[in-house]
């Protein structure tokens, strides 16, 4: 089993909110070697959990915040919410490089892409078969050689992040330590942290809101 640590944020009857690292599965992949994950994992130490408790997943190499639901009433309304866009997420990263001045400090990239099926996972921009995916970013700094940006993205498309950075027509600039957009070789050497999480409570109608502190 992968030694990465798995940290519980929160856990009460309807669902659970861990802290994902860097190198760890959200969900099972394919093979007996890709079993250990975030659910897995979890059902070990939660009975009763539904069969596919995951309401979103992180890419392996992602870490931070990931809800769980721990009934099928509260996996349906959580996944209500990340259909309609109403869960509220942010993500620090370090791109490999400088933003250049006309870059701005805040801005909306909106890219159509699609899975390319000669090259799985790689996501390739496609204007005209693509899916919209639109991320709101922010210009946090320069550091040495680096520049850390806050995401927002409104849209939840596989590697939307990782492609808004790295491709020309988003910031032009890979994430640092990305093995597929950018200049990483091996796991757990990506610096994209989900920091923040805000939801509506799936029972009680609250907003609930969690934290993870960074780890770069």
């Amino acid at each position: 089993m992968n030694t990465l640590k798995l940290s519980i944020i929160h856990a009460e009857d309807t669902f659970i909110v861990i802290d994902k690292p860097s190198g760890l599965l959200a969900v099972p992949g394919r093979g007996p070697e890709m079993q250990d994950c975030v659910v897995s994992r979890l059902k070990q130490d939660f009975t009763g959990l539904p069969d596919q408790p995951a309401v979103h997943r992180l890419d392996m190499d992602t870490s931070g915040l990931m809800v769980v639901a721990r009934t099928p009433a509260a996996h349906r309304e959580l996944s209500r919410q990340f259909e309609h866009r109403s869960v509220n997420k942010e993500y620090i990263a370090l791109l490999d490089g400088l933003l250049p001045d006309n870059r701005g400090t805040a801005g909306k990239i909106s890219l159509k892409f699609r899975l390319d099926p000669d090259n799985r996972p790689h996501q390739i921009y496609d204007p005209i078969q693509g899916k919209t995916g639109i991320t709101h970013w922010q210009k946090l700094g320069n550091e040495k050689n680096c520049t850390r940006i806050c995401f927002q993205p409104i849209t939840g498309r596989t590697h939307q992040l990782r492609l808004h950075a790295a491709h020309e027509l988003g910031l032009g600039l890979p994430i640092v330590g990305d093995r597929l957009y950018g200049h990483g070789t091996a796991p757990g050497q990506l610096l994209l942290h989900a920091s923040s999480l805000s939801f509506i409570h799936p029972e009680n109608g609250q907003t609930v809101n969690f934290t993870s502190a960074l780890r770069f």
